[in-house]
């Protein structure tokens, strides 16, 4: 529905608050809401990530015809990469998720996800359903077209291939195709009936184009006179801007992925080609045949010829003089028999109800964070900006203990304050994401409360209802509780209000390697969110490791940290084991959570409250070199890991890059997608391969094809294509196994390859100059093998490595044998 100026949106998304900012409409945006309100059809648009949507038709969807449109992303994106920072994983998804409702905001969409978990490149449909569990992700599909109940249904992919494309996108068009057919079946998945009931969309499609084709020239010689074709490069010239536009931001806040959009403002055709449904009628026209009016409903059509009336006379300087015509639209929506559409028109008309009075009701606290049990403060405002006789009843609370408010009338343009100390009770739930309040399995999250399934993110658990009478007529809006503050640059600030945990625990490693007998200490910070904590801090491990001090008492005040400091001492054979560290208050409360906070300026600060946990590592393993310099690639973790082997590591810009600099190091390191990142790095290239044939070690880090600023940033012939082994438990080979790669200092086998997480290794080159020795084979079942992975080259006096093994997940997820071979390389020059 939203619709706003280019330069407003690209001014306000350069500061964190702008997603937390209340809605305030346009007299514009005011008659666009109308439009949308006189139209009931729904459209889902299908795929299988964040970032495969086509926002360029979510957007004319939205905006042109004016139909309730959404986006299902069968996954959250935690198997991608992340070019903004070291989140991975479970953060990653929680941003790509992010980025995902930031987009909807731009384009007027929905958002739906399933439980499937990203676990990273699929080759084929078949490989990601025996990793998903197909069944639970198709019902979670049938649920969304359940509650969504779309009559146009839309996939991103073709369900007919095999293989040419990533599994997961021909997953997600096969579990649209076969919701679709089932969606209706009472008999399928009965636990949703109650509450969904059963639903049938009456046409789906496929939006094709030339990527699915090889070529433009083939799509262009292709037969496509029983397509349905959208001229989407539309101009909306009340708002100063075309649907391309629109679109393009909307694709641009896919920031963790890269994918900044620069749009053309011309025809753009976009073609939709028919897979199930009725298409007797008019086949090119997508809602042929689909009554899109307030008539598709009981009593309705005195509603709709209500609304285009209002349309009609509706007076862009003043919109509150359609308030009261407004106000007796909203009273027929309410007289309606309750059922889908009853609902939804009922929340679009308070919205603009809201807007056509000028209201501006809000519940803030200066409180970025509180805790179960306890109080916050709470000002409430509630302003009426037009000449129309408002009325505050009440103000109601949801999960939260708050002030009684009597009735006051709003005079125009006097604001109406109430301030005071709410209390929240002790089972109030904490603002985490939902769908990582469980430990994930490798290929699905697991959700208790099934009326979350779908959504894609955790409810507010703390609401305000401003309970109003606008000329007599009862109208409640709600509002979530923002938390409000000044800065002195941006000016005023909005985030989130969080709910989390008393006290927080966070390990400052997560992984802890022992490559000797020796013992080593762990660093654990201990963060009371609330007054007066006592208590003590112990650490939860297996009898056969050995951990003192025993326990270590504290007190805290609020807001205060204390890093605490045990020694760990390993067993001599146990390989890997667990640590948990819990903080038992005076009363017998144990805390054992950590709490991440991720803060991007263009998504709301996150407030994640995970399990915290230690890998203990009991490693054989033997390292030559000390000091590393590390040259920052696209947000990985890898030189953090390499300080925890004991390796004295310089992390800096490629910028910084100088001989002299170099040559403090015995091993340099280039971080992954460096050379798609960095412009400076390949200025500085000559310098690198300079260092290396003076007899330094260089060991570069994997490179997408994308956006490749350098094409062979290596001193002899090399082509990195998108060969990739996804299983990560395929066949490992040794090529040359007298190699130094393989034996110093450690001596390398094939149990080095075992307990690897998501994939081998991704952008191996395909091909090299004669002087590059491959050191690994690898394959995927059913695929020849490839030898790309780990490159070496003498150059001079020194060794130049290409590697395109995913040390980047491996290390985080503690994988010994990663650490041994990476230590080898960093040796070789020793």
């Amino acid at each position: 529905m939203r619709k706003v100026l280019l330069a407003i949106i690209s001014f306000f998304l350069c500061f964190t608050g702008f997603a937390q900012q209340p809605q305030e409409w346009s007299s514009d945006e005011i008659y666009q809401g109308l439009q949308k309100l006189n139209v009931l059809v729904s459209v889902l648009y299908v795929g299988a990530h964040p970032d495969d949507e086509n926002t360029q038709i979510i957007s004319y969807f939205s905006n042109k015809t004016h139909a309730r449109t959404a986006y299902l992303s069968m996954t959250r994106g935690d198997g991608g990469q992340n070019l903004i920072g070291p989140e991975i994983r479970e953060a990653l998804g929680v941003i790509r998720t992010q980025e995902l409702l930031a987009a909807r905001k731009i384009d007027g969409g929905q958002q739906f996800f399933t439980r499937a978990n990203d676990f990273g490149y699929s080759k084929t449909p078949q490989e990601t359903f025996s990793i998903w569990d197909k069944e639970k992700v198709l019902s979670d599909v049938v649920r969304v077209f359940r509650k969504f109940k779309p009559d146009v249904v839309i996939d991103r992919f073709n369900h007919r291939t095999e293989g040419d494309t990533h599994g997961h996108h021909t997953a997600s068009a096969r579990l649209s195709v076969k919701a679709f057919n089932e969606a209706n079946n009472k008999n399928k998945y009965p636990d949703q009936i109650d509450l969904l009931g059963a639903w049938q969309p009456e046409k789906l499609y496929f939006n094709t184009s030339y990527w699915f084709y090889g070529s433009r020239e083939a799509f262009e010689q292709a037969d496509k006179k029983d397509f349905a074709e959208i001229n989407v490069g539309n101009y909306f010239p009340l708002q100063g801007i075309s649907n391309t536009e629109i679109a393009a931001l909307s694709r641009s806040q896919h920031k963790s992925q890269g994918f900044g959009n620069t749009a053309e403002r011309k025809n753009e055709i976009e073609y939709l080609e028919p897979i199930k449904g009725d298409f007797k009628q008019q086949p090119k026209d997508i809602f042929a045949g689909i009554d899109t009016s307030w008539a598709r409903l009981k009593n309705g059509g005195t509603i709709g010829k209500k609304l285009k009336k209002i349309i009609t006379n509706y007076d862009f300087k003043a919109p509150s003089k359609s308030l009261s015509e407004m106000l007796a639209v909203y009273q027929m929506i309410e007289d309606l028999k309750p059922g889908h559409w009853r609902k939804i028109k009922l929340k679009e008309a308070e919205k603009l109800i809201a807007a056509m009075s000028g209201l501006y009701l809000q519940a803030a606290t200066t409180q970025e964070f509180a805790t179960p049990g306890k109080s916050f403060d709470l000002q409430l405002e509630a302003t009426n900006r037009s000449d129309f006789k408002v009325d505050l009843k009440s103000v109601g609370y949801e999960n939260f203990e708050g002030q009684s408010i009597s009735a006051h009338e709003l005079q125009k343009n006097s604001p109406f304050y109430r301030a005071f100390q709410a209390q929240l009770p002790l089972n109030v739930d904490f603002s985490t994401p939902y769908w990582l309040m469980q430990k994930a399995g490798k290929g699905m999250y697991k959700v208790k409360r099934k009326k979350l399934i779908g959504l894609p993110q955790t409810p507010d658990p703390v609401k305000v209802r401003f309970n109003l009478s606008l000329n007599g007529v009862p109208v409640s809006f709600e509002r979530s509780i923002i938390y409000k503050t000044n800065d002195r640059v941006q000016g005023e600030v909005f985030k989130p209000f969080n709910i989390i945990p008393k006290v927080s625990v966070n390990l400052k490693n997560e992984n802890l390697i022992f490559s000797d007998g020796l013992p080593k200490t762990i660093e654990v910070e201990v963060t009371s969110h609330s007054k007066n904590v006592n208590g003590k801090l112990k650490l939860k491990h297996p009898d056969n490791w050995k951990v003192s001090p025993k326990s270590i008492d504290l007190t805290l005040n609020e807001k205060q940290s204390k890093t605490l400091n045990f020694e760990i001492n390993p067993p001599k054979n146990s390989k890997v084991a667990h640590l948990k560290p819990v903080f038992e208050t005076s009363s017998g409360k144990t805390y054992s959570k950590k709490l991440q906070i991720i803060n991007y300026n263009h998504i709301p600060q996150q407030a994640i409250v995970l399990p915290s946990e230690a890998k203990l590592i009991r490693l054989d393993i033997k390292k030559k070199d000390d000091k590393i310099g590390y040259i920052k690639g696209a947000g990985d973790v890898v030189a953090e890991n390499l300080r925890i082997l004991g390796y004295q590591v310089d992390v800096f810009e490629a910028s910084e890059i100088s001989t002299e600099k170099l040559n403090d190091f015995d091993a340099i390191v280039v971080g992954v997608r460096a050379y798609n990142k960095s412009q400076a790095l390949v200025n500085k290239n000559s310098v690198l391969l300079d260092y290396v044939k003076t007899g330094g070690t260089l060991v570069t880090q994997y490179n997408t094809t994308g956006g490749l600023k350098l094409k062979n940033p290596s001193p002899f012939e090399l082509h990195i294509s998108h060969n990739r082994v996804t299983d990560e438990n395929s066949p490992v080979t040794f090529l040359d196994k007298d190699h130094p790669a393989l034996n110093s200092p450690n001596k390398i086998t094939t149990k080095d390859f075992e307990g690897w997480v998501q994939e081998r290794g991704l952008y191996f080159p395909d091909e090299w100059g004669p002087q590059f020795t491959p050191i690994l084979s690898l394959k995927d079942p059913g695929e020849k093998p490839k030898e790309g992975s780990l490159l070496i080259a003498k150059y001079g006096k020194g060794h130049y490595v290409y590697t395109g093994l995913s040390f980047f997940r491996e290390f985080p997820a503690g994988v010994p044998g990663a650490y041994r071979l990476f230590a080898n390389l960093l040796s070789l020059g020793n």
